[in-house]
């Protein structure tokens, strides 16, 4: 499972719209690590109902962030916040259920949450619903609804989902092989800055598998993912540099220092 705690910090765009005042006092507080304030503000939004002020309760509790931490306290906010439709509530409550960590792991539980979020677009849940479908982690395995999932979140640019959905097509893991498909959903997780997508092209080009051979592009996107700290990639690196001329080498590396992400 990704962290759960960054995917929750990184939904603090908290259901709808911006709201002025008080609830934007209190997440500026929270994200300026003031928690004090942060909880002065909220608490009394979050009992009042604002499903916002809620959500950001409840990932004080668990972090034990200006509270003493509190799975349930947590457990209680979140899910005040998540049966108004707050979607980084549902995303986190399926996480926690799918993890256990302060509650009894229940996969059902987190089916359910995910589920939700899922539905109104979360791009999160969905690639976490592709995943779990595709290995059959608390939910039986289903590589259509996989495909499916994935395809939503990849559809939002969701560089895993990405990732994910090219290596299915490339194995032809439940759908039929599709070196297009593959290529092409690799292609954008690696131009977003995945570096196991990144591996995956260099490995590709260095082999000439579902694209014409290339040294020069092999030894670039092997040279971005060692630069994300991906374990083999140095070594694959190394193995292409020995076939290519000077030339080459120098090319490969200014067109990795040139590399910019982008969600082409």
């Amino acid at each position: 499972m990704r962290s759960l705690i960054l995917s929750m910090l990184c939904l603090l765009a908290l259901g709808g719209a911006a709201v002025a005042g008080p609830l934007e006092d209190g997440r500026a507080a929270y994200e300026g690590d003031d928690y004090a304030s942060a909880l002065q503000t909220l608490r009394p939004l979050a009992d009042k109902g604002n499903d916002a002020a809620q959500f950001i309760l409840g990932v004080m509790y668990y972090k034990g962030q200006g509270v003493a931490q509190d799975y349930g306290q947590s457990i209680n906010w979140l899910r005040k916040s998540a049966d108004q439709g707050n979607a980084a509530a549902q995303l986190a409550l399926g996480g926690i259920y799918f993890s256990g960590r302060g509650v009894a792991r229940n996969f059902a539980e987190a089916e359910y949450w995910y589920l939700r979020a899922a539905d109104q677009g979360n791009d999160t849940a969905q690639s976490a619903l592709g995943a779990k479908y595709a290995i059959d982690q608390g939910v039986p395995k289903d590589y259509a609804e996989s495909v499916n999932w994935l395809r939503r979140a990849a559809n939002q640019g969701d560089a895993e989902a990405q990732d994910a959905l090219g290596r299915i097509y490339s194995y032809g893991l439940g759908v039929p092989w599709d070196d297009a498909e593959a290529e092409k959903w690799l292609r954008k997780a690696a131009n977003h800055g995945y570096a196991d997508a990144q591996y995956l092209l260099g490995v590709m080009y260095a082999r000439g598998q579902f694209v014409p051979q290339n040294y020069v592009l092999a030894h670039m996107w092997f040279d971005l993912a060692a630069a994300k700290g991906f374990q083999d990639a140095p070594k694959s690196r190394d193995i292409v540099a020995a076939k290519m001329t000077p030339a080459q080498i120098v090319e490969a590396q200014r067109l990795a220092r040139e590399w910019k992400p982008n969600s082409k």
